[in-house]
């Protein structure tokens, strides 16, 4: 029996950083997108409520699949175990994740 595959995203988003957990994790036919399938969430077994997950199981009730930027992606990780998803509000000064600068070939390309 072959093993299940988990995968740990972390993209920001609106000065916001999640981290899901996914079965399925590939390059998009739609250009410059990862495509996301399959998310998973932590089980309910325990009694305390984690209400940052509750608001990630909120904005992804419904969606099958996902469609997020590459350039939005901070990480893509194979785990053991499927942890709790969460989205992390990011401080102004102190800020660790910066967007990596995508050039696209306009006409304001920087002049060598």
């Amino acid at each position: 029996m072959s093993k299940k595959r988990t995968y740990r995203v972390t993209f920001h988003n609106r000065d916001k950083v999640y981290e899901i957990y996914a079965r399925k994790v590939h390059q998009s036919a739609l250009f410059g997108f990862i495509e996301i399938e399959d998310l998973l969430f932590g089980e309910k077994s325990s009694i305390v409520v984690d209400p940052s997950e509750e608001n990630l199981k909120s904005e992804f009730s419904g969606i099958q699949r996902t469609y997020i930027p590459m350039h939005a992606v901070v990480r893509i990780d194979e785990v053991e175990k499927t942890g709790h998803g969460k989205i992390t509000e990011v401080s102004g000064s102190g800020e660790k994740i910066t967007p990596f600068p995508v050039y696209t070939g306009g006409q304001d390309a920087p002049k060598s």
